[in-house]
Order: structure tokens, then sequence, then C-alpha cells
């Protein structure tokens, strides 16, 4: 892979805390933490394969750091290779080590930020403004859920750009979501959902099932996949021998397609 396109979501760092954006980001192995400069890092799909739909990937890692290769990395080359264009964000992360950040406040201006920016820039990429998802794992379903049911309404009167942007995701993916940040109902307009966990994973195969029935109580279109076993973490799908899970994918990807995410529903004209 060519090096990847790192935008940070304020260029002059995020707000109240632009002193702290030029800290170091501190990664190793599987991980990155120390987040004081969110950010969003680019993933094209090739120029012959792209199609217009993108994802703003939230990898997990209990807020205390980002699980960034298996849970930002690796669906983002699954997603590319389906002719999406994606944006793993790095947002702040509120229970690291002495973190001045609130999850539900500074991990959720982030996610919101996230969609604006990806919209207001839509054209550079060539996006479809109307196939803009976001895709959380476990912590980073809980971003996902902050900004996927309420808040979108963009800044009209804002210097900044990005701000009078709506922030409404066209779709969202959650793969084993932790349970925080749940609404108590959805309304009709939520975006349409693809719900993914294992039946033995005991923190997080709860929040899809109470995402499900609020979902079917909006008729909403919802799409679940609870499996037997996978515990939690399986990421996408590699790391367990279980066919069903390394399958799951799969499922995803038929769910796009049939969704009309990857390619935009044609009007029937009538002769």
């Amino acid at each position: 892979m060519h090096a990847q396109t790192v935008i940070p979501l304020w260029a002059n760092g995020a707000p109240g805390f632009e002193n702290r954006r030029n800290e170091p980001e501190q990664a190793k192995d599987y991980w990155v933490k120390n987040i004081h400069n969110p950010s969003l890092t680019i993933y094209r799909p090739p120029a012959d394969k792209a199609n217009g739909a993108a994802v703003v990937i939230c990898p997990g890692g209990g807020h205390r750091l980002l699980v960034y290769n298996s849970e930002g990395v690796a669906p983002a080359k699954f997603y590319n290779s389906l002719g999406v264009t994606v944006f793993i964000l790095k947002y702040r992360l509120g229970r690291d080590t002495l973190s001045p950040y609130k999850i539900d406040v500074h991990a959720r201006q982030d996610g919101y930020r996230a969609i604006r920016w990806v919209r207001s820039h839509a054209s550079e990429f060539a996006i479809d403004t109307n196939r803009i998802g976001m895709m959380g794992f476990s912590a980073g379903g809980e971003v996902v859920d902050m900004v996927a049911f309420s808040g979108w309404k963009g800044d009209a009167r804002s210097p900044d750009p990005v701000d009078r942007e709506n922030a409404k995701p066209n779709f969202i993916v959650q793969v084993y979501p932790g349970p925080s940040y749940i609404p108590e109902n959805i309304t009709s307009d939520a975006p349409p959902a693809f719900l993914v966990a294992a039946n033995d994973d005991a923190c997080c195969s709860l929040p899809i099932i109470q995402l499900l029935q609020r979902y079917r109580e909006a008729k909403v279109p919802v799409e679940m996949h609870l499996y037997a076993r996978g515990d939690h973490a399986f990421n996408m799908g590699t790391n367990r021998k279980l066919k069903s899970i390394n399958n799951w994918p799969q499922r995803l990807a038929d769910w796009l397609d049939d969704s009309h995410i990857l390619q935009p529903e044609r009007k029937k004209v009538l002769h």
C-alpha cells in the first residue's frame, strides 16, 4: 500500500485543545493511543473500482487505545476491494492515561466532525454525499451510536464550511458495539443498519439485540447476524477457527450491495 493521507479534523487542533495538537501519538504492535489531534486516515480504492460510496471507520479499544490495524486498516482494505473510499477516524480517548477528554463530549465531537468533513470534501474524492456511512467496532460502536441517531444538523452560520454540513451517516455498520449510548428509541429517519456480534460475547452481544428491537419499532431497515460463537474482538474474521466468523464480511458485502450502497438504485423508467 502506498503512503496514506492523514487529515487533521481541525487544521489548528481540536477546539479548546489547540495547544496539544503537536503531541505525538504512541503506537505499538496493534494499537495507537495518546491522540490529541484527531484525524482521518484515507484509504482510496483503485480508481477503476471506486463507486462513490464512503465509510468512516471507528476502531475499538475501550476508549483507552485504538485497535488500529485489525479494526481500522483491515476493514479499510476490505472496503477498498468493494470500491468504497475509507476514512479511519482516530478519535480522542476518554479513558487513556491522564486523559483530559470525556467520551460523551470529545469522542462524540470527533465523530460528528468526521462525517461533516467527508461530506464537505466529497467532490474531491468523487464521493456521493448520499452514500457516506459509519462503521464501529466495540468502543468505536459507541462513537457511532452517539453520532447516528441525533444532532446531525449543521450550523448554517458557521465560518467553518465543514460545520455547516449535515452529520447524518447514510448507513451504519455496528460490529460488537459497546453497551453505552444506545438511545431509548430511534426515529423513523435513522440510517439503515447492519449489526453483527457473537452470542458468547459477554459485553457486546446485547447491544445489537437492543438496536435491532429499536430499529424494528421505528420500521427502519436493519439486518442482524448473531453468531453462536466468536466471543469479543473477532475483527474481520481472520483470527478465529470458525467458518461463520471467517465469512462474516461477505454478509456485509452482500448487504452493502442489496442496500444500493455500492451502486445507487436506478430509477425505473416507464415506457
